[in-house]
């Protein structure tokens, strides 16, 4: 597995836009600068939903609403993260490939993916009259707050792929190695 992610990034490497993406100075900070705007706008959204739904915050407004009308505007900004996220992928392939903070957050990412698949169709089979009490049922509390926990991890761990103490390039011990997918051929950096 590790030798195909390896396999799959250096082809990535050798397209020249992978490598003027990186060089580029004003649009590769361009696409950084908006995948982290976007990343607070849409987790600030989240945050709001989820926020709503452990009874902590906006206990005035009802929880189907407040899903309802940030739904749209929510996605609309994480279509954005991901675009930019692929880009940076796109850019760095090799390196980021062999991050273990990267794999990490990929997971996680999995995790809060199916997590929200689950909250929403939680939210929708819950029935009614609990969408105006200060907290929502405890099947979308437990989602909420797994969402809370991934994606501040996600973030966490986002920014620790610029500071990659387990680099291959630095020979990291086991495990770490192998959950970095570290391979013997590291020329393309």
């Amino acid at each position: 597995m590790n030798q195909a992610i390896y396999n799959f990034a250096v082809w990535l490497d050798t397209h020249g836009w992978s490598t003027a993406l990186h060089e580029s100075f004003y649009l590769y900070n361009w696409i950084e600068t908006t995948h982290v705007l976007t990343l607070m706008f849409s987790l600030g959204l989240l945050f709001l939903i989820d926020l709503r739904m452990l009874g902590l915050a906006l206990p005035g407004i009802p929880a189907g609403d407040l899903a309802r009308r940030l739904h749209l505007p929510m996605l609309l900004g994480f279509s954005i993260m991901l675009i930019t996220g692929l880009l940076l992928f796109y850019a760095i392939p090799v390196r980021t490939a062999q991050s273990l903070w990267f794999r990490m957050k990929v997971v996680l990412m999995v995790a809060a993916a199916i997590n929200a698949w689950c909250f929403h169709h939680s939210m929708t089979t819950a029935g009614t009259g609990w969408d105006t009490a200060r907290k929502a049922p405890p099947a979308l509390q437990w989602g909420a707050g797994l969402s809370l926990c991934f994606w501040m991890l996600i973030v966490v761990f986002g920014r620790l792929i610029a500071y990659d103490w387990f680099d291959c390039r630095t020979g990291p011990p086991e495990p770490f190695a192998t959950l970095s997918g570290c391979i013997n051929e590291q020329t393309h950096y």
